[in-house]
């Protein structure tokens, strides 16, 4: 895919600790914005992929290693929805542990698009050598809320065995400070949910200013 012309549009990334609020901010950007949203969480590998890292003390499948999420398929369908328009993406069930369809996402003219996961911060780098990058926000709360919020919407989900969901919840609680900092190291700024939302004028004055400078250089070009 060439990458010599400006990209009709840009990424928002919304990277942060599992529970944190990013899929709550990015829905309420996309009714707000029109934005179209990709979850990332969705490029999870199926349960019996062999590359699918293990927990050597639960014996199940990592789920907190970003070795169990696609992340060139990631950034290769953001790139395509920001070139092209549109784009196939699958629907992940984690409670069964695998794709279970595939959806179309369209950007309908819309010069951002909002990418949210617990892995977002990894795309960061690849969204910038290829031009993409509009912002990377790490969301964070106090630790004991994230962990009270990610509890209530996993066993709401289903995801996995309750006592599993606990488990998981007390590690990642006692990991949450160390999340955000390695999700600050790879080019996310941490901030609360209200600070993300009160740059939203500045960042759409932004993006709009970019789409309309690319727009004259197509109409320029041709």
């Amino acid at each position: 895919m060439s990458t010599e012309s400006p990209p009709p549009a840009r990424v928002l990334v919304l990277a942060g600790p599992s529970g944190a609020g990013k899929s709550r901010l990015a829905r309420r950007l996309h009714a707000a914005h029109g934005w179209p949203v990709v979850q990332l969480d969705d490029f999870y590998r199926d349960g019996d992929d062999p590359d699918l890292p293990m927990s050597p003390q639960a014996g199940l499948p990592d789920w907190d290693d970003v070795r169990s999420w696609r992340l060139d398929d990631a950034l290769a369908a953001l790139e395509t929805l920001c070139r092209d328009g549109t784009v196939e993406v699958p629907v992940y069930d984690i409670a069964t542990s695998r794709a279970t369809g595939r959806h179309l996402v369209h950007l309908d003219g819309h010069p951002l698009v909002v990418a949210e996961g617990i892995f977002a911060a990894d795309t960061v780098a690849g969204l910038t050598d290829r031009g993409l990058l509009a912002a990377a926000w790490c969301i964070r709360n106090h630790p004991w809320k994230t962990f009270v919020r990610r509890l209530v919407r996993d066993l709401a989900e289903r995801r996995k065995p309750p006592l599993t969901l606990v488990r998981r919840g007390l590690a990642l609680r006692r990991l949450e400070p160390g999340i955000v900092r390695a999700q600050q190291a790879l080019g996310a700024e941490p901030m609360t949910a209200r600070e993300a939302e009160a740059r939203v004028p500045q960042l759409t004055a932004d993006a709009r200013s970019a789409h309309t400078r690319q727009e004259g250089r197509r109409g320029a070009a041709s």
